[in-house]
C-alpha cells in the first residue's frame, strides 16, 4: 500500500479491510479560496464521508492556493468517492479562488455522472452602511 493510499484509506476513517457503508448518491462541496481549496464528499443527507484539501495533500504556503493543489484535492475526493461505490453526484461551488474550475473540471473527468453544479458564493450587492463622517 503506497502513501497515497494511506492517506486515502486514513481520510475515509477505516483501514483496508474495513466495511464501508455504499452510498447511491452524493454532494461534493468545494470551498475554494485564494490560500487554500477544500473539497468535501458527503452523502445525500448532509453527512461527511470524506475530506480533502491541498494542504493535506502535501501542499504548502503559497502553493496550496494554486489551480494544480485544487486539481489533485478534487482527484484524490473523487477516488475516495468511488471506492464508497457512489456513481451519481452533486457539486456545490462556493467561493472565488483560483482552485474552482479546475477542481470541477477534475471531477467532470473522475468517473461519476454530475447531477447538478451549484454556485453559493456570497455576492455583495451594496453592503453595509458605512461609518459616519468623522469630527475633528
Amino acid at each position: 500500500m503506497s502513501k497515497g493510499e494511506k492517506l486515502i484509506m486514513k481520510r475515509i476513517g477505516g483501514t483496508r479491510g474495513s466495511k464501508r457503508r455504499r452510498i447511491s448518491k452524493g454532494v461534493i462541496h468545494i470551498r475554494a479560496s485564494f490560500n487554500n481549496t477544500i473539497v468535501t464528499v458527503a452523502d445525500a443527507r448532509g453527512q461527511v464521508v470524506s475530506w480533502f484539501s491541498a494542504g493535506a495533500c502535501g501542499f504548502g504556503g503559497a502553493r496550496k492556493g494554486t489551480a494544480f493543489a485544487a486539481q489533485t484535492a478534487a482527484e484524490n475526493a473523487i477516488r475516495a468517492l468511488i471506492d464508497q461505490g457512489v456513481k451519481r453526484a452533486e457539486v456545490v461551488i462556493t467561493g472565488p479562488g483560483p482552485g474552482r474550475d479546475t477542481a470541477l473540471r477534475a471531477i467532470c473527468g473522475g468517473g461519476v455522472v454530475l447531477g447538478l453544479v451549484r454556485d453559493i458564493t456570497p455576492m455583495p450587492h451594496n453592503g453595509c452602511r458605512p461609518p459616519k463622517k468623522r469630527c475633528i
